[in-house]
């Protein structure tokens, strides 16, 4: 089986074309839901070539919106993150906007009764909370979130319910890591959907999960999960024990790792005492920066419990992978991989992923 030649990884137009029609086109992980704990926290995403403001309304519901004013066009918020006290104010011309995107004041607003402050408020963008995260979509037709998100979790696991049993909104975060990834975001996918590297570059890993080791991608059949070895106790760095496993994990669930890729951009880890999201925010064809939370139940973390065996494992595994997607994108530019490289059997899911891409940009880029 080929791959993708190499100039889908450093062409800025298929690049563009992929912010149209893939990443404001589908639901994105923005913002985890806590991290708006209050009316008037906001958050700025790059989605696409769309900035995307996410706030709490008043209320206390997420809501987003287009980060543009309606005036003339200036970005409303600058900063990534921050806390406004009532409304959401140009810092242009003044205009100000209610927490719901209505436009409620401006200089001279008196003068024009025939602007209509519901009409010229903020671009609602979709929005819809999953897993204890805001995912968003700015097309104005998003595609269903339960068929596309749900989804693909129920292609992995079988159920919905075995992955409602890890009540991930109900986590606390533990530790947070932002990657700035000198690679496509297509190197990243690809990498985290097949283990065929796991021997070589990833030692800790395969140590806890032993049968990584055969380059094998457990993770890809419906249901399994890859099993701990049988000296691990926990899922960390050197197999040492980690903390009580969730509460509603079932048996079944005990001792093992799922992993699941929510296309475009998304990641999830379960294991039996922690989950792991991975973010990505493809910024261009050559850079990406990843996100990745560790979340633990609520006790754990209040207790102040010293997690960084766990947290250290995935880190490693992260920076592992990270290395050798820059490794890998100055080569797409290369003469030698014009028209690509070839896939083994056991990395037929990268190529109905390159199917699926293909697909969504309308056919192949010759």
């Amino acid at each position: 089986m080929a791959t993708l030649p190499g100039h889908y990884y450093t062409d800025p137009e298929i690049f563009r074309q992929e912010q149209e029609r893939i990443f404001e086109s589908m639901w994105f992980c923005a913002v985890r839901s806590a991290d708006l704990d209050k009316p008037g926290a906001f958050r700025t995403v790059q989605v696409g070539r769309e900035n995307v403001l996410i706030t709490r309304s008043r209320t206390g519901e997420l809501r987003a919106f287009l980060n543009v004013c309606r005036h003339r066009g200036a970005r409303l918020c600058t900063e990534e993150s921050g806390q406004v006290r009532r409304n959401l104010q140009c810092p242009y011309h003044a205009w100000t906007y209610d927490l719901d995107g209505k436009l409620i004041a401006a200089p001279n607003l008196v003068q024009m009764p025939d602007v209509d402050r519901t009409q010229y408020g903020l671009v609602k963008v979709a929005l819809r909370e999953w897993l204890g995260y805001a995912w968003v979509c700015p097309a104005e037709e998003p595609p269903s979130f339960e068929e596309t998100v749900v989804g693909a979790a129920v292609e992995r696991l079988g159920d919905t319910a075995s992955i409602e049993r890890y009540h991930t909104q109900d986590l606390a975060l533990g530790k947070r890591i932002s990657y700035d990834v000198k690679a496509n975001w297509k190197l990243i996918v690809e990498n985290f959907m097949e283990c065929y590297h796991c021997a070589t570059i990833h030692p800790e890993l395969t140590d806890v999960l032993p049968e990584f080791a055969d380059g094998y991608a457990a993770q890809y059949y419906v249901g399994h999960g890859a099993e701990f070895g049988d000296d691990v106790k926990g899922f960390t760095v050197d197999g040492s024990e980690g903390f009580g496993r969730l509460p509603q994990v079932a048996d079944d669930q005990d001792r093992r790792y799922y992993a699941i890729t929510v296309k475009p951009t998304v990641f999830i880890n379960l294991v039996p005492d922690h989950v792991i999201l991975h973010r990505m925010f493809p910024l261009a064809e050559d850079r990406t920066v990843v996100e990745c939370d560790w979340l633990y139940a609520p006790e754990v973390v209040a207790s102040g419990a010293d997690v960084s065996k766990s947290v250290e494992l995935f880190h490693r595994v992260n920076a592992q992978d990270f290395e050798a997607c820059e490794r890998t994108q100055p080569a797409m530019g290369s003469r030698a991989y014009r028209r690509g490289g070839v896939l083994v059997p056991t990395e037929h899911h990268i190529a109905i992923f390159h199917e699926w891409l293909t697909s969504e940009l309308g056919g192949a880029h010759a």
